[in-house]
């Protein structure tokens, strides 16, 4: 799940990357209008936190130009100023969700996590395939009922598999899902995941689409 943080005040938005990467988010971070437009165009975000007051603008106007181009990614803005007519008016020009500040960052993961669910469309938060059972909230995973220890990123690849059911999903959008724009990505890092998975839950889980990607096999 990967979220782009558009915040300005650096302490915050620090906190934020680093909390919502410990709750399995892959998280970038942006302090201006300029830099989220740029990155909203470059990159692709399941998830998007924005606050209102910009060093170079409202949010608002970010907010407005990602509908305008017909970008559904959910919006949850994120702001000090969470007065009625605050509210209205960023839920009315397309936001998702909106939390005031101060706020807990367990609701805020779990607020995130509810919208990429419906962006999804998916209504229930446990992901299931076959005898396998994968909960995004707990980071848990278990197989016929006994739990399987993953690393962070054998878990992100997974649950993007299990959020895709029947879809292939490339070597690229995997890695999007794995590593921020800071973190360097090894040539064959997917495939070294994707063994590991397989030695974890089975051979036969994960197909190679050769040429185009990766898939679960067997039925939902």
């Amino acid at each position: 799940m990967r979220i782009l943080i558009v915040e300005d005040d650096a302490l915050l938005r620090d906190g934020l990357k680093v909390g919502l990467s410990l709750a399995g988010f892959t998280a970038d971070a942006v302090e201006s209008c300029e830099e989220a437009d740029a990155a909203l165009v470059g990159h692709g975000f399941d998830a998007l936190v924005l606050d209102l007051m910009l060093p170079d603008g409202s949010g608002l106007a970010i907010l407005k130009a990602l509908r305008e181009r017909r970008d559904d990614t959910p919006v949850l803005l994120l702001t000090a100023r969470d007065s009625v007519a605050d509210r209205v008016a960023g839920l009315d020009t397309g936001a998702d969700d909106y939390l005031g500040k101060p706020f807990d960052l367990d609701e805020l993961a779990a607020r995130l996590r509810a919208l990429i669910r419906r962006a999804e469309g998916r209504s229930r938060a446990v992901l299931e395939w076959e005898r396998l059972k994968l909960d995004p909230s707990s980071r848990t995973v278990e197989k016929d009922g006994v739990p399987i220890r993953l690393s962070r990123r054998e878990f992100s690849i997974l649950r993007a598999l299990m959020s895709h059911p029947g879809a292939i999903l490339s070597k690229n959008r995997l890695e999007d899902q794995l590593y921020g724009w800071q973190e360097e990505v090894e040539s064959n890092a997917i495939e070294v995941h994707i063994h590991h998975l397989r030695s974890k839950l089975g051979t036969e889980l994960i197909q190679t689409v050769r040429g185009v990607g990766y898939r679960l096999g067997g039925e939902p």
